[in-house]
């Protein structure tokens, strides 16, 4: 029988967060505040930085900036204060300072794309009001959540219905027209006009939780062999059958909208929730195998996958190419240049690498603050991720600790793909950096994800509540308790009512017969036979009377087997 989720070698995580009998865990609000203020200090010095290098002026409006971004987040903090006050402290800094800094290189590279623009004549529209603006249309989505979803158990009553939506929003940009859906080649956008958005970010977290909560409903049957297939004994189909049509639709739709980052993305997250939820590891080397077979095919069949693999192999060999390696080879000469300490915030030169402010944002982090900064930010990253594994891990519930771990594995995971693209570690696949890169769906689709992290952390910190045990009420004996049918009458039209009798007690039992006269009469003057030993003595009421107290009642002797 499997283990519990959760479990390491049997024992349960060390958790401090369920203790019913002693006082209740400190809420570190105060911790979460203070992390808050770090977090604006930091952002309020970039600015400085970047102002300082590139516009050669301060002014106060940084420190408006400053303040500004401090109040939007206190907003933020109050309302983890009221709706989920033991959520960890240190997932909303960790995802303001990244959001924040995120800010700050976006409006560095405007900076630097207006002064281009306008060297040559022309004119530029920055992003970063726009970024500002996500932002706050962001962290109002995020208190929504925050106040709507209370239990995070309560999604489980919307398991198929989040994954039906999820399809549907997944497939929408697929069958739409190219002119309205279709952007550097990928078919996941729906653009109306000057708004555009990404379904695509959405739907992962809506067939996240189907799958947590399919898992979870299905969870012992994965144990049940169905079938025994190349010395791999699979579950039933019926068991298995949902999951695997649901994942084959998924990337069947992710092949032909040509967005190769989601697809891989989108498999890993499954291949972990299954593992997670069975505990086999045959399902991690299934899925490699799959996974391999997939790639080649996919190298064979298409060619914008060929040639994304012809650039991550030598990208200056496709350097002049339309759609070779430029972007690749911009993007490792930026983090050469900056080397380990970097440029300096404003002081380098990011905007030579094509979606510089989306895709590529990381390489201009690491050329402007060097390995030193783009690993602290990375590890920023990994905070993050293990603050949500950690309440994922501590959390009563399954469905809880597969939907927290999935949540945190895709923040992690989505990472990983993007840093191994821009550092050349894997081919290219498009995805953003979470809460750095520009992007209005990126951003909203993420904050959903924390504000659910902070919901099953604070479930897995609040302290359980003691029932309190109710008043046994003294009740009669079964033996006692009779029942009279009471019957109505002819002309009364009332149904007979069960009344219960009061309870009767037992009669006293009668005292013993006299022994019958002897047929001679010769014993006629004597009285009753005195029995032997004196054990006819006691009277019957006391034999009565020693039954009801429990005590042994003596031995009858042969003068009363006699008599």
């Amino acid at each position: 029988m499997n283990r519990p989720l959760g479990l390491v070698g049997g024992r349960e995580p060390e958790a401090a967060t369920t203790n019913p009998g002693g006082a209740a865990p400190a809420t570190r609000r105060g911790t979460e505040l203070l992390m808050l203020a770090f977090a604006a200090v930091i952002m309020t010095t970039a600015i400085v930085l970047v102002d300082a290098n590139q516009e050669q002026e301060l002014t106060l409006a940084i420190v408006w900036y400053g303040l500004a971004y401090l109040g939007i987040f206190a907003v933020a903090h109050l309302a983890v204060r009221r709706w989920a006050p033991y959520a960890d402290p240190l997932i909303l800094p960790c995802v303001a300072l990244l959001n924040g800094f995120g800010l700050v290189m976006i409006y560095r590279i405007d900076l630097a794309l207006t002064e281009r623009a306008t060297q040559v004549g022309g004119e530029f529209t920055g992003v970063a009001p726009r970024q500002v603006i996500w932002t706050v249309v962001a962290l109002a989505l995020f208190l929504g959540v925050l106040i709507v979803i209370k239990d995070h158990r309560a999604l489980t009553r919307y398991s198929y219905t989040s994954g039906l939506v999820g399809l549907v929003l997944l497939s929408l940009p697929a069958v739409l027209p190219s002119a309205i859906s279709e952007v550097n080649g990928a078919k996941v956008w729906i653009k109306l006009g000057f708004f555009s958005i990404q379904p695509g970010e959405f739907a992962k977290i809506l067939l996240l939780i189907f799958f947590a909560s399919f898992l979870v409903s299905k969870r012992d049957l994965f144990t049940v062999a169905g079938k025994r297939v190349l010395g791999v004994e699979l579950p039933r189909a019926r068991d298995l059958g949902p999951i695997v049509i649901a994942a084959g639709v998924c990337l069947g739709i992710f092949v032909l909208e040509k967005d190769l980052g989601p697809a891989l993305l989108f498999f890993g997250v499954v291949l972990m929730l299954l593992y997670v939820a069975t505990e086999r590891f045959i399902w991690v080397a299934v899925g490699l195998t799959i996974f391999g077979v997939g790639c080649v095919v996919a190298y064979q069949l298409f060619s914008h996958v060929e040639q994304r693999v012809a650039n991550w192999i030598d990208p200056l060999a496709t350097y002049n190419e339309p759609g070779g390696g430029y972007q690749v080879a911009q993007a490792l000469f930026g983090l050469g240049t900056g080397g380990v300490l970097g440029t300096g915030l404003g002081a380098g030169r990011p905007e030579t690498v094509p979606e510089a402010n989306t895709d590529f944002i990381l390489a201009g982090i690491g050329e402007e603050t060097g390995f030193i900064g783009l690993a602290a930010v990375l590890m920023v990253y990994l905070l993050l991720g293990m603050r949500g594994m950690r309440g994922a891990l501590a959390v009563r519930d399954t469905f809880g600790k597969l939907l927290g771990g999935g949540l945190a594995f895709t923040l992690v995971m989505q990472v990983f793909v993007v840093t191994g693209g821009v550092t050349k570690l894997i081919p290219m696949t498009g995805i953003t950096s979470p809460f750095l890169s520009y992007g209005g769906s990126s951003l909203l689709a993420n904050y959903i994800l924390v504000a659910l992290l902070l919901r099953i952390s604070d479930a897995a910190r609040r302290p359980q509540q003691q029932s309190r045990p109710r008043p046994v009420q003294q009740q009669a004996p079964i033996a006692d308790a009779h029942t009279v049918m009471v019957q109505a009458s002819s002309g009364g039209g009332q149904v007979p009512v069960a009344q219960p009798a009061p309870p009767v007690r037992p009669a006293t039992p009668a005292p013993p017969a006299a022994p019958a006269q002897p047929a001679n009469g010769s014993a006629a003057a004597q009285g009753p036979a005195a029995p032997a030993n004196g054990g006819e003595s006691a009277s019957t009421s006391d034999k009565a009377s020693e039954q009801a107290e429990g005590t042994e009642q003596s031995d009858s002797t042969e003068g009363e087997s006699k008599s």
